[in-house]
């Protein structure tokens, strides 16, 4: 794509990837708010982070076995195994020993990112592997992505959304009475597994987009942008999800316009734009609203005496 390439050119392959862009925004603003709301943010950066060794070790299988190593199925498959591993191994650290959570997600982030760094040095060292494709996944590369690999994309996203669709009650209950549903013998458990699961496949599904690195902004970021402007978790899983949707649209937009524009980069960007929006401007919890509020009641209290 050339810089300043009218949209209308772009072609089918770049319209593949601005529907995928913008499912995964969806997607990710949707599950990002149960991650919010229970607190959760640093698993989702440890699961993203520890998705590299799995690549690599993927890619290196692919080698073995005489496959494309460069396969995306076969490096998502190994994304996803590696982040599972993580999730459990998180919250094996945390029930079997008496280090709080957050030392176990610095822990077993800091181990498999590590991990995955010497891996990547070592397959760049070998003469005959080809891994250019391999640091994408740490930034984004949208730019490189086929028609084909858009649209398993968007499928991952699509069965994120589905998820969310089909356990919304017990997603709720998780979010916002975790202690009540143990009591009452709910599960939950097996809920935030499946929670987990749901982050994982959308970290798995924006990889290639924005990177094992910027894609815990792209699940966090939309769904604080939400909170400010309401406090039903409906409405707060639509605006998310729109707030999401089109950030990943706006950016595969924009870097497509413009071709030095990293994709990943510009979509958390914007996403930071419509955070910032609802951080001043938001009409329940902005801080326009609320220094609003206090001048009208320091004006109340000043005339009432």
């Amino acid at each position: 794509m050339m810089e300043g390439l009218p949209f209308a050119a772009m072609g089918h392959n770049t319209a593949m990837v601005l529907a995928g862009t913008t499912a995964l925004g969806i997607a990710a603003g949707t599950v990002g708010c149960f991650m919010v709301l229970r607190r959760r943010a640093l698993v989702s950066d440890a699961l993203s982070h520890a998705t590299l060794p799995g690549i690599v070790i993927a890619f290196l299988v692919g080698l073995a076995l005489g496959v494309e190593g460069r396969s995306l199925p076969l490096l998502l498959l190994g994304a996803a195994i590696s982040g599972a591993l993580a999730v459990a191994a998180i919250q094996a650290i945390t029930r079997w020993t008496r280090l709080p959570e957050d030392a176990a997600i610095g822990a077993v982030l800091s181990c498999f990112f590590g991990i995955g760094v010497v891996l990547l040095s070592v397959v760049q060292a070998l003469p005959a592997a080809n891994a250019a494709g391999l640091k994408g996944f740490i930034f984004g590369q949208t730019a490189a992505m086929r028609s084909g690999e858009a649209a398993t994309l968007a499928v991952l996203a699509l069965a994120a959304l589905a998820g969310v669709a089909l356990f919304f009650k017990e997603l709720r209950l998780l979010a916002f009475d975790e202690g009540f549903a143990r009591a009452a013998g709910w599960p939950t458990g097996r809920f935030d597994l499946g929670l987990m699961a749901l982050v994982t496949l959308v970290t798995v599904a924006g990889l290639q987009t924005v990177g094992l690195v910027l894609i815990i902004a792209l699940l966090i970021t939309p769904a604080a942008a939400a909170r400010f402007w309401t406090d039903r978790l409906g409405i707060m899983l639509l605006v998310a999800g729109l707030i999401g949707g089109l950030s990943g649209g706006i950016g595969a937009l924009l870097s497509a316009r413009f071709q030095n524009l990293p994709a990943g980069a510009i979509i958390v960007l914007v996403a930071a734009c419509f955070f910032m929006a609802s951080l001043f401007f938001a009409p329940a919890r902005g801080l326009l609203a609320r220094t609003l509020r206090r001048a009208r009641l320091r004006a109340s209290l000043g005339a009432a005496r």
